[in-house]
């Protein structure tokens, strides 16, 4: 710590030497920074390509260009209106297209798949041992309610599609026992609509 301070005169004395009061220049002679005339440099608005396309609003998106994967491009088919045949959870199955929230997919080819993450628990509810424990005191009989069984299902149903290399899962909650069966049932009609 016995070292002065080496910019304490505010000077430079490091590095190679540099003309004072400049800034520092590219190697064709142009300042960092700042763009050459008519030469765009990268990270500064670059001519649009095309009849005069104006560019999207500041923070918007630009609109993707038209391909694998976009409507209009080469394997996928444009969302053309229809009456929906089924839902799956916020996926919309149509007469040619499957459309969720990551996009809209094409129906034929589509790969399915369903898998139950519920369960389903059996207990004895609180009334049953309550009347159990009043009606022991008085005959036998109320060890009958002990018998009483109530079922609960908990949990989700995963369904998930896959189609021109687009991927989309939703989760359906179980409330009832029967409900992974309904779900199969939408999922083999959509998988029947596929072939």
């Amino acid at each position: 710590m016995s070292d002065p301070n080496p910019y304490a005169d505010d000077s430079y004395k490091w590095g190679p030497p540099q003309n004072q009061g400049t800034p520092p220049l590219a190697p064709g002679g142009q300042g960092y920074g700042y763009p050459a005339a008519g030469n765009p440099v990268h990270g500064y608005p670059q001519p649009l390509p095309g009849p005069s396309a104006q560019p999207p609003g500041y923070g918007y998106p630009a609109p993707p260009d038209a391909g694998y994967g976009y409507p209009g491009g080469p394997g996928m088919v444009p969302a053309g209106g229809g009456a929906p045949v089924l839902s799956i959870g916020d996926i919309t199955v149509m007469n040619d297209s499957v459309v969720t929230p990551s996009g809209t997919m094409p129906l034929k080819g589509a790969v399915w798949t369903a898998t139950d993450m519920s369960r389903t628990e059996e207990k004895i509810p609180p009334v049953a041992i309550v009347l159990a424990i009043i009606f022991a005191l008085f005959c036998l009989i109320g060890l009958l309610f002990l018998l009483m069984k109530q079922k609960q299902t908990t949990g989700f149903i995963q369904v998930t599609v896959t189609s021109a290399g687009r991927h989309h899962s939703t989760m359906i909650p179980a409330t009832q026992p029967e409900t992974f069966a309904m779900v199969m049932f939408q999922v083999n009609t959509a998988r029947s609509m596929s072939v």
